[in-house]
């Protein structure tokens, strides 16, 4: 299975220390953000990856390269000065994704999630990683119903920008900037939305108070990577 991290944002809330350095390049617990997922994903056994860039997309590709030290193989989708949304951005990267349904991650969490037991369903189009609702987002995304089919009503959890997608969610889409959520509840619609539950450890690094926490956090022990112990080099 390929992969895709999503790495483009401008990172508006995370203001000033985006300025000059992209988000998923900001450092916790002595690592970038970005390196946590690369090790989960060869860890996991992906070996091939997309990494969408734009905002300072070039520091990305300088600090991480081909992808060899990571045990994984790179390629970069280019999206401009100006990213294209998660939609658009997923989208413009099918190509280099394939035909398969593949791993999405988005660059700016961090989770103790292990990706290997990841499985989609059959007939599912996204199939997301759910977490207890936190602090700033308490009205969650979707709720769980039979079968790990997901539904609008409550109780509800978030959707922690970590997923299976199979192309064909993005059927009848065309270039340009779009989100991502009207595609899921398009296929929540059809029956096609699933999802699973992670009990551990889950943050979205979305301003600098939560960055300065997980890095807390992370030194004093905390919280642990899975994956960190077994990473090469």
């Amino acid at each position: 299975m390929r992969a895709m991290i999503l790495a483009a944002g401008r990172g508006e809330r995370m203001r000033p220390l985006t300025d000059h350095r992209p988000k998923p390049l900001l450092e916790v617990g002595g690592h970038a953000l970005i390196e946590y997922h690369l090790h989960a994903l060869a860890q996991a056994g992906v070996r091939e990856l997309v990494i969408n860039v734009a905002w300072l997309g070039g520091q990305i590709r300088a600090a991480l390269g081909a992808g060899g030290r990571f045990g994984v193989v790179i390629r970069y989708s280019d999206e401009g000065a100006t990213a294209l949304g998660t939609g658009g951005g997923l989208f413009r990267a099918l190509p280099l994704l394939g035909s398969e349904p593949f791993l999405l991650v988005n660059g700016d969490i961090w989770t103790d999630l292990r990706l290997a037991p990841l499985r989609a369903p059959a007939g599912s189009l996204a199939h997301l990683v759910l977490a207890d609702n936190p602090e700033h987002h308490p009205q969650g995304d979707y709720g769980q119903g039979a079968e790990g089919r997901l539904r609008h009503e409550p109780p509800r959890c978030t959707y922690t920008g970590v997923a299976i997608l199979d192309p064909a969610l993005f059927a009848g889409c065309e270039p340009g900037d779009f989100p991502l959520r009207p595609l899921l509840d398009r296929a929540l619609a059809a029956g096609r939305l699933t999802g699973e539950h992670h009990a551990g450890a889950w943050i979205d690094v979305g301003t600098p108070q939560r960055l300065a926490e997980l890095d807390a956090g992370l030194r004093a022990g905390r919280w642990r990577h899975p994956a960190l112990a077994a990473a090469p080099g």
